[in-house]
């Protein structure tokens, strides 16, 4: 639902009868399990759920906003007062407003019905925040006044949309569905209403808050309940940092609202041994016993049991045949992830399998950034662009942001969640409260967007960004044995490159297969060399491919450098193929020449290889064939390590 409703402070619906055991009973098995995650107490469920079937929302009957004036310098001020009114994170830059109890009688938080509904004004997903504000009437009006923004007139000016979405990060909060498609589970932000955005930050709160989706409407609220007794013209406030317990970490989350220069390092050094080993066991996978390397008949034909039906339908080498039976399989070819390696070595040792134990410490995007620091050190090497992992590295980030900040230099950030693909849920912005915020909706990692990334030419757009990804294929750990597919692949942004309108998807990202509506520009590999070799003449691409294989060559080397679960398994059985992407960018090599250097943007595992099977039809029989029977010869492949 996106929409833009009115303020409801105080409004009444038809009175309800007594709510039943049965209706109760309905909504706690609806509503439960979100309500006990967010520690809504359990006297307040009862009258939660008479309000939200009745809608009732009668705040208005225990608050009032108060707006509180400036002091004139000349008049007289008790200190203590200026002193706590100095202390007060009022969003945005206009007047400031807070809410206070009105009540004759107080609050007091042992009433069951102390608890209370707060309406969302707009709900929007970061991408779409901005033609929102364009196109639905009265919204950028209402928001602008909402944040103390100076709007007048009625049609939208760019300049007052792109100030509501500098300071919308200051009011927005987000929830995520736990069910749907990848899709509808990206983060939805919302910005309450009048009364819900009027209530301050307070580091001893009165309240807490909660969203909840209610499902019999199909509509989020905010779930208002009091922490303690208050008595008339006592303030309304909530923690924003709420949960946050680590002084450092909650400084950094309250930095939108109460601004300061961070004194730390953002030096970032790799994490010990103890991180690998927790995600080791959050992963549940069981790493597998020591097992000679399996040795097969030169003539063996292996049976493949797989769920991809790429490889089902491409798949045509004679000395592959499938089997539905996976407990007769010598090749388990899965497209999920496998997890019981201990079972597979002590059972089955001679089959193998598509995947590699802890090769996550590749595909996840907050892995690959701590492993690439055993090649670069603590700022990482210079084939990967700088990243935080802002779970466990937010100070550093707002550290190096501030310092680039001072300096002067570029700094837009793209926003990536560690465990999503296809661009969803993945901004650009060169906003600091944006990135904290951003933080807030799902794990992300946030790494460096270079202004001075490559552009190619496109004949019928102009200077386009671009992005290249290779197929590698990891045949052994120990020795490493790496190899690149022949044939790579083009992605283009559809817009002409410009460090404006950062949420305009078709001109800052290159995945347009999944983009409604948006035209997918193919240009196969072999007619991209030319046509960049002509734009870039003193480049030869032989050169640029040395040294993009060369960077997929260290990373691979530092990620099988230590044993799992600090690194890639050596697993004998194991075989695998990852898709890495990369953008090229301009830099100094260290003899002051101007290179081109290959930045990876990620490793993903079991890629989409439709492309591949539809231009190139022995895709999968050079990939099984180098993978599975050592024979390289006459395949589309290339040795790197």
């Amino acid at each position: 639902s996106r929409r833009s409703r009115g303020p409801r402070l105080s409004r009444r619906a038809r009175a309800e009868p007594g709510e039943g055991e049965e209706d109760l009973a309905a909504f706690v098995a609806l509503h439960g399990a979100a309500l006990r995650a967010s520690r809504v107490p359990t006297q307040y469920w009862e009258s939660l759920s008479r309000k939200l079937r009745g809608e009732i929302f009668d705040a208005g009957d225990y608050f009032g906003i108060m707006q509180v004036e400036e002091v004139d310098e000349e008049e007289e001020v008790d200190e203590e007062m200026e002193e706590e009114f100095k202390k007060k994170p009022n969003p945005g830059n206009g007047p400031c407003f807070k809410v206070i109890v009105t009540n004759e009688n107080g609050l007091q938080a042992s009433n069951p019905n102390s608890v209370f509904l707060v309406d969302h004004a707009w709900t929007f997903r970061a991408e779409h925040a901005r033609q929102q504000l364009r196109h639905v009437p009265g919204l950028l009006h209402r928001m602008a006044n909402l944040m103390g923004i100076a709007f007048h007139g009625e049609i939208p000016d760019e300049g007052s949309i792109q100030h509501v979405l500098q300071e919308m990060w200051k009011y927005s909060q987000t929830y995520q569905l736990s069910q749907g498609t990848a899709e509808e589970k990206v983060p939805v932000w919302y910005i309450m209403d009048e009364f819900g955005s009027r209530i301050q930050h307070s580091d001893q709160p009165s309240f807490a808050a909660a969203p909840l989706f209610y499902m019999p409407q199909q509509i989020a609220y905010t779930i208002l309940w009091p922490l303690r007794d208050l008595e008339t013209g006592d303030e309304v406030t909530r923690d924003y940092a709420h949960g946050e317990t680590d002084r450092l970490i909650r400084k950094c989350v309250l930095l939108p609202w109460l601004p300061e220069v961070l004194d730390v390092s953002s030096s970032t050094p790799e994490p010990p041994d103890e991180h690998y080993q927790a995600i080791l066991a959050e992963n549940k996978e069981k790493l597998p016993v020591a097992i000679n390397p399996p040795v097969y008949a030169k003539d063996k034909v292996f049976k493949v049991f797989t769920d991809i039906p790429q490889v089902l339908n491409s798949l045509t080498h004679p000395r592959f045949v499938f089997t539905d039976n996976e407990g007769e399989a010598d090749i388990l070819y899965n497209f999920s992830h496998f997890k019981d390696y201990r079972k597979l070595s002590e059972e089955r040792p001679e089959v193998m399998v598509n995947q590699f134990p802890c090769e996550n410490l590749l595909t996840v995007k907050d892995c690959l950034a701590s492993i690439a620091r055993r090649a670069g050190g603590p700022d990482g090497p210079r084939w990967l662009p700088r990243t935080f992992n802002l779970e466990t590295e937010l100070p550093q980030f707002i550290s190096c942001f501030q310092q680039r900040d001072r300096r002067g230099e570029d700094n837009h950030w793209i926003c990536k969640p560690w465990n999503l693909a296809r661009s969803l849920d993945t901004h650009i912005t060169n906003n600091l409260n944006s990135i904290i915020r951003h933080r807030e909706s799902s794990p992300k990692v946030r790494g460096h967007s270079f202004e001075w990334d490559l552009k190619s030419r496109r004949e019928d757009v102009g200077q386009v960004k671009f992005d290249v990804r290779y197929v590698v294929l990891l045949r052994s750990v120990q020795p490493l044995r790496l190899y690149s597919y022949d044939v790579f692949w083009l992605r283009f942004s559809n817009r002409v490159f410009s460090l404006d309108d950062l949420d305009d998807y078709e001109k800052h990202f290159t995945v347009m297969n999944y983009a409604p509506g948006a035209t997918l520009k193919q240009v196969h590999c072999e007619d991209f060399i030319p046509l960049f070799e002509k734009q870039y003449p003193e480049y030869p691409w032989t050169t640029v491919q040395a040294s993009i294989f060369k960077a997929f060559a260290e990373l691979f080397q530092v990620a099988t450098s230590k044993p799992a679960p600090l690194g890639i398994c050596d697993y004998p059985s194991s075989r695998a193929i990852y898709a890495i992407d990369l953008m090229l960018k301009w830099d100094t090599s260290r003899d002051g020449k101007r290179i081109m250097q290959p930045q990876i943007l990620e490793v993903n595992f079991n890629p989409d290889c439709d492309r591949a099977c539809k231009y190139h039809p022995t895709f999968f029989n050079d990939v099984f064939s180098t993978l599975f029977l050592d024979e390289t010869d006459n395949c589309h492949v290339t040795c790197i390590v």
